[in-house]
C-alpha cells in the first residue's frame, strides 16, 4: 500500500490548468485500493486524489458507481437535483446522464483508455469536463470494471473564450477586427456554395486621417476613428458586417444580388455618411473616403483573396474619387507590379539600366546648352521597358532611391568622358530628374555631393530637376533641401511646371532659376488659344521673377517660331532630337554650331 501511495503522490500533471494525476497512471495505482475492502485510511487516501475518480461497473447492464473519492462526489452534487450520489447508485442522475451511452460502450468493448470532453448544460450557463475512462483488469470479478475521471474544465473554456472575443475585437471602436472579419467572409463564402448567396466586401478607407493624427493629437484621432464607426454603423442595413481592419480602414460585408449596382449604392451611401463634417472640440474636420467594391466569385476561394480584391479597387478609389468595382485586370496589373519590382531591383543591383541623353537648345542661337539625362531600361527578355511603367514602380517600392542616385552619378560620369573626349571642360550642362520620393526618403544635398566629387564636375554644370509634388508633400523642407543644393552653384528646375499644385508664394521663395513647361500646354498651341494663353502666363511669371523657361514637348518648326515670339529660352522635343545613347549624344553636340 505504502509504495502505492507514494508512486501516486510524486507523479503529476497539468489538466485544464490545475495539478492532476497523470490519467494513464490511475488503473494500476488504484486497483489494488478499489478491489479489496477499503479501510477508513484507504477511502482516506482516495479522497486526497486532486482529481474527481469513481469505480464504475455494469450491474443488471447498468453503469453503477461501486466507489468514489470526494472530489467526485463534490463534484457531481453540485451538478446534480439530488443531494448527494452515493456508491451503488446508478450514474442516471444530473451531470452522469450524457455519460450512460459512452460508459456502456466502453465497457461492453475491449479498450483499454478512452478520452473525450463533454459539456453539460446550455453553451451560456453550461459546464464541460475533460472526462477519461481507464478499464480495470478481470482479476476474480467478472464484472466489467473502470475508473471514471472528471475534471471540470469550465474556467478554462470561458477563459479561453473571452480570450477568443477579445482578440476578435478592435479595442477602441468594439467593431470586429481583421480576423473575425475574415471569418465571416469565410462563412459567406461557404453560404454563397452551398445556397448561392451572393455577397460583397467593401473597404474604406479614410484619406486624411494622418494628417489628423499629426495636427491635433493621437487622442483627437480616436475620438474621430470612434465617430466614424458610428456614422458607419448608422449606414447598415440589418444583416451587413461593419469591421474595423487597421488603423483607418473598416470593412463592410453585405448580402446583395448578382447585380453589382447594389453593392456600389452601398458604397456611395457610406461615402454620404461622412460628408458631414466630424466636429473635434472646437474644429470641425472634413473626412474623405475611398471606398473599394469587390463581388463574390466562384473563382474566389479564400477571404483574404476576396479582401485583396477590394484593396485593389479602393487602391483606384484614391486616384478617381469616386467608389470603384474591382476588375479582373487589378489583381492581374499588380501581380505584374510586384514582378516588375523585383526585376527592377535585379536590374538596378547589376546595372544593367542606362541613360539617354535628349538635348536642351538654346532658342536664340540654336546652340546646344545641356542634355536632359533619362534613366532606360532594356530588359534582356521583355525588350525595352517605358519610364512609364518601371518609375512609379521604383517609387512605390523605395527603389527610387537607388535609380536616383545611380542617375546622378551616372549622368555626372558621361558629361566628365564628354570632357576628356573634347580635351576641355564643354559649355553644356547635364539635367537629372529628383523624384519627390527620392526627396523624402534620402538625403539628396550629400547624394548630390557624392556625385559632382566622384565626377569632377563643377556644380553649376549640373541641373537638378523636380516635380511641384516635391513642393506640396514638405514646402519648408524641401526649401531647406533646395537651399542646400544651390550652394553647391547647382541650377534647379520645376519640371511640369502648371500641372502640380505648388502655391506661387512658395515659388517665389524658394531658389529655382528654371520653369519648364509641360509638354500638354506647348503641343496644342498651334490650334488651342487657351494653351497659348496659358504659355504666356507661365513665361510672363519667369519673366517676373528672373526666371529661365525651358518649353517640352516641341515637334516643328512652327512651335520653334510661336515660342521664340512669346519670349520662350530653351526648347526640347523630337523636332531637334530624339533621347540619344551616350555616344550619339556626344556626336550630336559636337555636330551643332558652338
Amino acid at each position: 500500500m505504502r509504495a502505492a501511495k507514494t508512486h501516486i503522490m510524486s507523479t503529476s500533471d497539468k489538466v485544464g490548468g490545475d495539478p492532476a494525476l497523470p490519467m494513464h497512471k490511475l488503473p494500476a495505482a488504484l486497483q489494488e485500493l478499489l478491489d479489496t475492502p477499503r479501510s477508513a485510511a484507504q477511502q482516506e487516501f482516495i479522497d486526497t486524489l486532486p482529481i474527481a475518480i469513481a469505480l464504475v461497473c455494469l450491474v443488471d447492464r447498468k453503469p453503477t458507481i461501486l466507489a468514489r473519492n470526494r472530489a467526485f462526489l463534490q463534484l457531481v452534487n453540485r451538478h446534480s437535483r439530488r443531494r448527494e450520489i452515493e456508491p451503488g447508485r446508478d450514474l442516471c442522475v444530473g451531470i452522469a446522464l450524457p455519460l450512460l451511452p459512452e460508459i456502456e460502450d466502453f465497457l461492453n468493448g475491449d479498450e483499454r483508455d478512452r478520452s473525450f470532453d463533454m459539456q453539460e448544460g446550455d453553451g451560456i450557463s453550461g459546464r464541460h469536463f475533460a472526462v477519461r475512462l481507464s478499464r480495470l483488469s478481470g482479476g476474480e470479478s467478472p464484472v466489467p470494471r473502470c475508473i471514471l475521471s472528471l475534471i471540470d474544465r469550465t474556467q478554462q473554456v470561458e477563459g479561453e473564450r473571452s480570450l477568443r472575443t477579445q482578440m476578435l475585437r478592435d479595442s477602441l471602436t468594439g467593431l470586429p477586427n481583421r480576423a473575425a472579419f475574415a471569418e465571416q467572409v469565410e462563412q459567406a463564402m461557404l453560404n454563397f456554395t452551398a445556397e448561392g448567396r451572393q455577397f460583397a466586401v467593401l473597404l474604406i478607407d479614410l484619406t486624411r486621417f494622418s494628417r489628423v493624427n499629426e495636427g491635433v493629437g493621437s487622442l483627437a484621432g480616436d475620438e474621430l476613428i470612434i465617430t466614424v464607426a458610428r456614422r458607419l454603423v448608422s449606414a447598415l442595413r440589418a444583416g451587413d458586417v461593419l469591421a474595423r481592419l487597421a488603423g483607418d480602414e473598416f470593412a463592410v460585408l453585405l448580402g446583395v444580388a448578382d447585380d453589382p449596382s447594389e453593392a456600389m449604392s452601398a458604397a456611395r451611401r457610406m461615402q454620404a455618411c461622412l460628408a458631414t463634417p466630424i466636429r473635434l472640440g472646437d474644429l470641425e474636420i472634413k473626412i474623405d473616403c475611398a471606398v473599394g467594391v469587390a463581388m463574390m466569385a466562384s473563382t474566389i476561394d479564400d477571404a483574404e483573396d476576396l479582401i485583396r480584391n477590394a484593396q485593389f479597387a479602393m487602391k483606384r478609389a484614391k486616384q478617381s474619387g469616386h467608389a470603384e468595382l474591382y476588375q479582373a485586370g487589378d489583381g492581374v496589373s499588380a501581380r505584374q507590379r510586384f514582378s516588375l519590382e523585383t526585376e527592377l531591383r535585379r536590374a538596378i543591383e547589376r546595372d544593367q539600366l542606362h541613360l539617354a541623353f535628349q538635348p536642351l537648345i538654346e532658342l536664340s542661337t540654336g546652340r546646344v546648352i545641356g542634355f536632359e539625362a533619362l534613366a532606360r531600361w532594356d530588359h534582356p527578355e521583355k525588350g525595352a521597358i517605358s519610364p512609364v511603367d518601371f518609375i512609379p514602380v521604383a517609387e512605390e517600392s523605395g527603389l527610387i532611391v537607388a535609380l536616383g542616385r545611380w542617375a546622378l552619378r551616372a549622368a555626372t560620369r558621361t558629361l566628365a568622358e564628354w570632357d576628356r573626349k573634347a580635351g576641355a571642360p564643354l559649355p553644356v550642362h547635364m539635367a537629372v530628374n529628383v523624384s519627390a520620393v527620392q526627396f523624402q526618403r534620402d538625403d539628396v544635398v550629400s547624394a548630390v555631393k557624392a556625385a559632382l566629387t566622384e565626377s569632377g564636375i563643377a556644380g553649376n554644370r549640373l541641373k537638378i530637376e523636380l516635380t511641384e509634388s516635391c513642393i506640396v508633400s514638405d514646402p519648408d523642407g524641401i526649401a531647406r533641401v533646395l537651399r542646400a543644393i544651390h550652394d553647391l552653384d547647382v541650377t534647379i528646375a520645376m519640371d511640369d511646371f502648371g500641372t502640380g499644385y505648388s502655391s506661387l508664394a512658395y515659388l517665389q521663395r524658394l531658389p529655382i532659376d528654371v520653369l519648364k513647361i509641360d509638354r500638354s500646354f506647348v503641343a496644342p498651341m498651334l490650334h488651342d488659344r487657351d494653351s497659348v494663353a496659358i504659355v504666356r502666363a507661365i513665361l510672363g511669371l519667369a519673366s517676373a521673377l528672373g526666371m529661365a523657361t525651358t518649353a517640352e514637348g516641341v515637334e516643328s518648326e512652327a512651335l520653334i517660331e510661336t515660342l521664340i515670339g512669346l519670349g520662350c529660352d530653351i526648347a526640347q522635343g523630337y523636332y531637334f532630337a530624339r533621347p540619344l545613347p551616350s555616344d550619339e549624344a556626344f556626336a550630336y553636340l559636337r555636330s551643332r554650331p558652338a
